[in-house]
């Protein structure tokens, strides 16, 4: 009975599924950051579509504009495939000679313009991820980490981010900074939002040597409820769909 209360739950999950849908601000978030490697990883709060374009750059903005002509911009296009809601996906930026730029999850690479400072920084530093054009014209700014966020949290409201919601703030001289809070158990991927961009939910350890550190690239996942409230739910829609028949007889 159990499992074809869960099987019938399912399929009637199913019904329900939706596309995924064009990325907003908040949707994706950092989990980690390395400054020694030029690497971070993020956590997707939504699916995103096959070969959405995401840009990166930690080039401040101020509101209007990106303000210092040396800093770099890169490009992410996510892949032939959707990725799922909950995924963490990991960026490398190594600066070095060569120089290694890649994503665990579709493909990473210069965009093209901006100058040739290919770090990053473990102090003044803002580092963004967002939506634009080939230009760099940033339309949505998804989400945002700093490590000067007490001396300059203008270049994070001026993105129209807010520390704490959709933004993340580590120390100054921080080499490396990544979350360490749950990442199952909740009931909604929303629900970790907050948790995600909370201070007090992160490894943040400042200056150090991280060089070859490993990211964390554990998925986040739901709880799943029991058969009983699927059962309870099947029973629920049931009714709205008597009701809406009685009214129409």
């Amino acid at each position: 009975m159990r499992k074809t209360l869960l099987s019938l739950a399912l399929v009637a999950a199913s019904s329900f599924a939706v596309q995924a849908q064009a990325l907003t601000t908040g949707d994706i978030a950092f989990t980690s950051f390395n400054a020694d490697d030029d690497g971070w990883a993020m956590v997707t709060f939504s699916d995103i579509a096959a070969n959405t374009t995401v840009y990166f750059s930690d080039n401040e903005w101020n509101g209007s504009a990106f303000v210092d002509s040396n800093e770099h911009a890169l490009v992410w296009n996510t892949g032939a495939a959707a990725i799922t809601a909950g995924s963490v996906v990991v960026f490398t930026e190594i600066d070095a000679s060569p120089n290694v730029i890649n994503a665990s999850v579709g493909t990473l690479a210069l965009a093209g313009v901006g100058g040739s400072n290919l770090g990053l920084s473990k102090d003044n530093e803002t580092f963004y991820a967002f939506l634009g054009t080939s230009g760099i014209a940033p339309t949505t700014f998804l989400t945002a980490i700093s490590t000067n966020a007490d001396a300059n949290p203008q270049h994070v409201t001026s993105a129209g981010l807010t520390f704490g919601t959709n933004a993340i703030a580590l120390v100054p001289d921080a080499d490396f900074g990544e979350y360490t809070g749950a990442r199952s158990g909740l009931t909604t991927l929303a629900a970790y939002k907050s948790m995600v961009h909370d201070n007090a939910n992160w490894n943040d350890v400042g200056s150090g040597e991280f060089t070859g550190a490993t990211l964390d690239n554990t998925a986040f996942t739901v709880a799943v409820p029991e058969p009983e409230t699927y059962a309870l739910m099947l029973a629920g829609l049931g009714l709205v769909g008597f009701m809406a028949r009685r009214r129409k007889a």
